[in-house]
């Protein structure tokens, strides 16, 4: 995905929401909670940054607001004024209670692993660049099957296996992945096609849904123009839809039926798809599991090529 240097000027906030008090966070309270109250009232740039707050956490809290920018896809001056919105003297206030709040949900969980030996991390974390990277990634798994909806999972399966026609929808670096569960399906004998661009034979694939198609939506971070047309249209045309994406605060989970999240937390210079590759993976499996003596013979032929 297309990421911006952070020095792109945003309009539109001088008429966001001021805080009411010095002290924003009651007490108890956490700063992702807070931020999710108070959604609606940011800008447009200022969802973009509450954003990637709730659902990137641990890098809110030691990142600088100008690497944080860069990440949301927007400006530094815009962290500056959102941490303002919510009532933070500047920045550093509103990172020192993401920071608490992590530490919170760090003791929480190391509470719970306290007597287990088997729990303990495989990889210390920092002690080299690409051993933080692999633990990053065994994180993002464990945070997105805890985050995860079994039942959201379940009726996900079961649209895609009465679906009579599946179209998934995917831009940029989403389209390997749409493409990868379109491989996936198609090994169980299940009609799925891929929506990657805004081509006049891509565009007609979507003309053609109808109430019998599924659709399913992949987004990174802020999702593109083109998922939310699908999506929109997908209402209109009484289709079933499923946003698969690594933002809780988002447009497409407004608008899907269904929605599977997974973690991209990365102290690279680019958002971690490990767990989305694990939750592709899972989906399909849970499809072929949910009927799988219908499915065997199909796979027996796959093995046998």
């Amino acid at each position: 995905m297309k990421r911006s240097n952070g020095s792109r000027q945003d309009g539109g906030d001088s008429s966001t929401a001021t805080a009411e008090t010095d002290q924003p966070l009651r007490k108890g309270a956490t700063l992702s909670g807070y931020i999710r109250e108070r959604f609606d009232e940011f800008s447009r740039s200022q969802k973009d940054v509450a954003r990637y707050i709730v659902d990137h956490l641990e890098e809110a809290a030691f990142q600088t607001a100008e690497e944080l920018a860069r990440r949301a896809d927007t400006s530094s001056s815009t962290v500056v004024r959102f941490s303002q919105a919510l009532g933070f003297e500047g920045f550093p206030e509103l990172q020192e209670a993401a920071r608490d709040e992590y530490r919170r949900r760090s003791h929480a969980v190391a509470a719970g692993h306290a007597d287990d030996e088997s729990q303990s991390p495989l990889f210390t974390l920092g002690k080299s660049e690409f051993e933080a990277a692999l633990a990053t990634d065994l994180l993002n798994v464990e945070e997105s099957a805890r985050q995860v909806s079994v039942e959201e999972v379940e009726a996900t399966v079961s649209s895609i296996a009465r679906a009579e026609r599946i179209v998934m929808v995917g831009v940029d670096q989403m389209a390997f992945f749409a493409s990868y569960l379109r491989h996936l399906l198609a090994l169980l004998d299940l009609r799925a096609e891929v929506v990657a661009s805004a081509s006049q034979e891509a565009l007609a694939r979507l003309a053609r849904i109808d109430e019998e198609t599924l659709v399913i939506g992949f987004s990174s971070g802020r999702p593109h123009a083109l998922v939310l047309r699908a999506f929109k249209l997908a209402q209109k045309r009484n289709c079933d839809t499923v946003a698969i994406t690594d933002a809780s605060l988002s447009e497409l989970t407004k608008l899907a039926d269904h929605c599977l999240y997974y973690s991209s937390n990365s102290p690279s210079y680019t958002r971690s798809h490990s767990a989305l590759l694990a939750l592709i993976q899972a989906l399909a499996y849970s499809v072929y599991t949910n009927d799988e003596d219908a499915y065997q013979e199909r796979i027996r032929a796959f093995k046998l090529k």
